[in-house]
């Protein structure tokens, strides 16, 4: 648990498809650089996928704990075969887990655990529910308002669960039992050839009219824009809000972190942080909309009128 008043940057696990090697040298990285105090490991997309990471994914761990950050295992988002429970279960053999599925909290009641934002966390009954099975922190889904937001971390500190909320990166939206990669290149889920690697940050899906709307991660489907949140740290602290997730990309992950680190720890402020952010050059905008009630792929930043 972290203590009061206390805020940890986190990592949430890659969302993509990257070559084993570079999978393994990113997070070396975050290991030697990064001032994230937790990191969430393993492949939560598609269980094809896992083997790939499996000879890497001890030395990775290793790695990140020697580097003093906790290291956490996350479940598959979407349970639908042999391999795919095999995977949860596995994931649930005696690690700190976060769970992605609800499949995975047969294997994890009674014990201290994460619920990650794909669960649907929407108020204070669920929350409680998942305290009562152990969870002990729970990332809110990206879609929540900032009322909503305040309720629940308000109902958590009453049942000492660590609320945390994704505050950087291309946000996920849903999930399909068809992979929208495969079928994009005329193939079908078994014989994907893992075409999904030639996007790692995900592909972009245009309107009729041309213009990117969303982005596709095999079974997934994400935000075009890169939500910042940046501008609302300081009113996230003030609703009891104690960890703050990126979501990683191919941009630099080490200085997202730096940014979000020194915007938490009041060394720069706001406006600082979010022009940082855009000096990063992303390819496509930023977003806040969810967080201010609004359209989630719109602007607003009262913070700077």
């Amino acid at each position: 648990m972290v203590e009061a008043g206390a805020s940890e940057v986190t990592l949430g696990p890659v969302l993509f498809n990257w070559a084993p090697e570079r999978w393994r040298d990113f997070y070396f990285h975050i290991a030697d650089e990064a001032p994230v105090e937790i990191v969430y490991l393993g492949e939560v997309i598609c269980s094809k996928r896992a083997p790939l990471f499996e000879p890497h994914l001890e030395a990775v761990a290793t790695r990140l704990a020697a580097a003093g950050k906790t290291v956490v295992f996350s479940t598959l988002t979407e349970v639908m075969s042999k391999l795919d429970r095999k995977l949860v279960e596995s994931a649930g053999s005696g690690d700190l887990v976060e769970a992605n599925d609800a499949s995975a909290f047969p294997y994890l009641q009674g014990r201290p655990h994460h619920v990650g934002p794909f669960i649907n966390v929407y108020n204070e009954r669920t929350l409680a529910v998942l305290a009562r099975g152990g969870a002990c922190n729970v990332c809110l889904p990206v879609e929540m308002p900032a009322a909503a937001i305040r309720t629940l971390a308000a109902a958590a500190g009453r049942l000492d669960v660590t609320v945390e909320v994704q505050v950087f990166g291309r946000m996920p939206l849903a999930l399909s039992a068809r992979c929208y990669h495969a079928r994009a290149h005329g193939r079908t889920k078994d014989s994907c050839q893992f075409v999904c690697e030639n996007d790692p940050d995900g592909m972009v899906l245009s309107t009729l009219e041309n213009k990117p709307f969303l982005t596709v991660n095999g079974i997934q489907t994400l935000s075009y824009d890169y939500l910042d949140l940046s501008g609302d740290l300081a009113t996230l602290q003030d609703m009891g809000v104690r960890r703050f997730r990126i979501s990683p990309h191919s941009c630099d992950m080490v200085a997202v972190a730096s940014i979000f680190r020194a915007a938490l720890d009041g060394r720069i402020d706001a406006q600082e942080a979010h022009a940082q952010l855009e000096a990063l050059r992303l390819q496509a905008p930023f977003s806040n909309g969810f967080f201010h009630g609004r359209v989630g792929n719109r602007w607003n930043w009262p913070a700077m009128h």
